[in-house]
C-alpha cells in the first residue's frame, strides 16, 4: 500500500477568467500565466485570499473567488514563504515557468470555497 505524500493546503484568489479557465483543465491544474504575469502567488491564508478576492477582484471584475488547493508539502519546500505585507499577509512565489510542475504535484481538486459579488 502506498501512502499519500504530506501535503499543504494553499488558497489563490481568483477571478472569473482564470477561474473558468481552472475548470476548462478539469479543476485540477492552473492556466499557464500571460506574459505581464511572471509569478503565480497562491497565498497561506484563508483570510488573506478573502481579502483579496473581494477587496480587489470584485471591484475589477464584479465577482471574486477563493480557491482552496492541496499541494505536497516536499515539492513546496524550493519556495520561501514570502510576507507581502502583515503578518499573516503570507505569499508563495512560483515562476510562471516552474508553474506546469507545481500544477503536477497538486493533490486532488482546486475547489471554490468562497465567492463576492
Amino acid at each position: 500500500m502506498t501512502s499519500r505524500p504530506e501535503t499543504t493546503v494553499l488558497w489563490r484568489p481568483t477571478g472569473p477568467r482564470e477561474l473558468d479557465l481552472v475548470r476548462e483543465l478539469g479543476w485540477h491544474a492552473w492556466p499557464p500565466r500571460l506574459p505581464e504575469q511572471p509569478i503565480f502567488y497562491p497565498v497561506l491564508n484563508e483570510d488573506y485570499a478573502i481579502r483579496i478576492a473581494r477587496d480587489w477582484n470584485v471591484p475589477q471584475d464584479g465577482v471574486g473567488y477563493v480557491t482552496r488547493f492541496a499541494v505536497e508539502t516536499e515539492f513546496l519546500t524550493r519556495y520561501p514563504v514570502r510576507q507581502a505585507g502583515g503578518r499573516t499577509i503570507l505569499e508563495l512565489w512560483v515562476p510562471a515557468e516552474e508553474l506546469d510542475e507545481l500544477n503536477a504535484h497538486i493533490v486532488g481538486a482546486i475547489e471554490v470555497v468562497h465567492e463576492f459579488r
